[in-house]
């Protein structure tokens, strides 16, 4: 029998937006300190956009040093919500996992004054033989998402469907070579939509509608074409709606900001081919049961630009 979702009762861009950012302040291009970066995540934690956020992003083996720094900047009563965070896995999966527990256990016995929860590890993926050893090893109770590469996608998202784990996807990064076609993300979550796999995605999607941008910080960074994270999530929201790949490229490769516009009850999508509705039962089911979240090494740029484009 389905799962039955609540009825809808937030507007169109809450539900898209609530919770979708994870924060990786730690990884390129921003490569923050920690210290910097714990101390980003509580401002962003307390500020009006602050309902936007998700996990924060952490190597599984830097947990220890994220106490150090958080310890004075967690919750520090019964009611409040905890950071969650999501660890990164290394190459010795026996000591993240075990530096998990250490880090929940320490944290849950002073719960009430540091409040922190690793409850999401994410694992690179190479093969289906690594996947059965991993799935093995990791906890059932441990939110995993397993990156895969698109080449081999099909062969291993239904693996990782019949395994009840997660998937997730590498849309970009600081190099103009590591972002892959349009065709390969539609693809990629068309499967995870057929085979009902939820996943993420990291890499690339600081602005919320694609086009050309400087890949990295510096001053004199390359420019080249990076995906928009509204392209993405409305273009898993458009799978759901029964879209197909060909389609699901399209939308995928909008420039125009204009072309997308937001109510209370609906997105639309303007094309060439006419016009498409996404509806808040559609983007519920988009964040609950296809693509919840995507990594990203900013915060403020995502928050910035769409709160210009007057989605905020």
């Amino acid at each position: 029998m389905p799962v039955r979702l609540p009825p809808v009762t937030e507007n169109a861009s809450r539900l898209l937006l609530e919770g979708l950012v994870d924060y990786a302040g730690l990884f390129p291009p921003a490569t923050l300190a920690m210290p910097a970066a714990v101390r980003n995540y509580a401002h962003y934690r307390a500020a009006g956009a602050g309902w936007m956020l998700g996990r924060f992003v952490c190597p599984a083996g830097a947990l220890e040093l994220f106490s150090q720094q958080a310890d004075p900047l967690l919750p520090r009563d019964a009611g409040a919500i905890p950071w969650r965070l999501t660890a990164t896995a290394s190459d010795d999966t026996a000591a993240d996992l075990a530096g998990i527990v250490a880090f929940n256990e320490r944290h849950r016995v002073c719960f009430e004054e540091c409040g922190a929860l690793v409850d999401a590890y994410e694992v690179r993926l190479g093969d289906a033989k690594q996947l059965a050893t991993l799935d093995a090893m990791i906890p059932r109770d441990l939110v995993t998402y397993f990156e895969i590469p698109f080449a081999a996608a099909p062969e291993l998202l239904p693996r990782v469907a019949d395994l009840g784990r997660r998937a997730k996807m590498r849309t970009g990064g600081i190099v103009a070579s590591a972002f892959p076609a349009s065709e390969a993300i539609a693809s990629f979550l068309k499967t995870c939509f057929d085979h009902e796999i939820v996943a993420k995605a990291t890499a690339g999607l600081h602005h919320p509608i694609s086009g050309p941008y400087r890949l990295t910080y510096d001053a004199d960074a390359p420019s080249g074409r990076m995906y928009g994270f509204l392209n993405v999530f409305l273009t898993a929201a458009l799978l759901v709606q029964g879209a197909d790949v060909t389609q699901a490229v399209r939308l995928l490769d909008e420039l125009d900001a204009a072309s997308v516009s937001i109510d209370e009850v609906q997105i639309t999508w303007r094309s060439d081919n006419g016009a498409v509705v996404l509806d808040r039962e559609t983007l519920q089911r988009v964040r609950e049961r296809l693509l919840v979240s995507f990594g990203s090494c900013s915060f403020t740029e995502p928050v910035t630009e769409i709160r210009a484009m007057g989605w905020l």
